[in-house]
């Protein structure tokens, strides 16, 4: 019902910083449109896209591509969603977001911002693999099924050592978090050897410069912070 995920979208003050950070973390840049009349670019690893928006637009936000947007409003209606914003007409790019009761933003775009990079999923970055976008949801079971209604599958995960709920999809995978566990948005990641990843990192000049979830400060476990301020999660598979 959402359609294609197509970006985690960001609000950045200084786009050039924010793509320097992602670059020596080892994220592609892929070649954009012109949608946008801000400054605008893109970062993937081969799994997740970044969206790096230096506007003060509502963010960070789920964003997805659902062509004919005009025609799928209604249904969208039917579920009980209260619109944000709509930005709507023949001379706009059309876009509609909302906020899911958890506080986070939805955003629905007409057609794709920027081109595939031409990057293998195999191809990871200096982060390890990306897991999911997780997000700090004050109730995981209503939140859980708020999701579901949208076509993803949500699965208890609460023998975790960062118990959540996961929430698959064919494009993207969401973490249900306790906020007691997890304040803000996060990119979560799984590498094999912390240890040994972060002694990389400092090769290039990058270490953790974040708060870690209270369940993993016992645990080989990191939390870098991008110069716009997402907050990456760095874990092993124990974790």
């Amino acid at each position: 019902m959402l359609g294609r995920f197509l970006e985690f979208s960001l609000a950045t003050p200084d786009i050039q910083a924010s793509l320097d950070f992602y670059s020596k973390l080892g994220f592609s840049q892929a070649e954009v449109g012109d949608a946008w009349l801000h400054p605008y670019a893109v970062v993937t690893d081969g799994r997740i896209s970044l969206g790096l928006h230096q506007q003060a637009i509502p963010a960070p936000s789920l964003t997805f591509i659902k062509p004919d947007l005009l025609k799928h409003l209604a249904g969208l209606e039917e579920l009980g969603l209260e619109f944000e914003f709509r930005h709507l007409g023949n001379d706009v790019f059309n876009e509609v977001g909302w906020f899911d009761p958890s506080g986070h933003l939805i955003r629905l775009v007409e057609a794709r911002t920027y081109s595939p990079a031409k990057r293998a999923v195999t191809d990871i970055s200096k982060c390890g693999y990306f897991m999911e976008i997780a997000l700090p949801t004050q109730d995981l079971q209503s939140s859980k099924g708020y999701w579901e209604q949208f076509g993803f599958v949500g699965m208890d995960e609460m023998d975790d050592r960062l118990p959540h709920i996961s929430c698959t999809s064919d494009y993207i995978d969401l973490g249900l978090y306790d906020p007691a566990h997890l304040r803000r948005p996060t990119l979560r990641f799984e590498v094999d050897d912390v240890g040994g990843s972060l002694a990389r990192l400092a090769e290039i000049g990058m270490s953790p410069n974040g708060e870690l979830p209270s369940p993993l400060r016992q645990v080989p476990a990191a939390v870098l912070v991008a110069p716009e301020g997402t907050h990456i999660l760095l874990s092993s598979p124990e974790a």
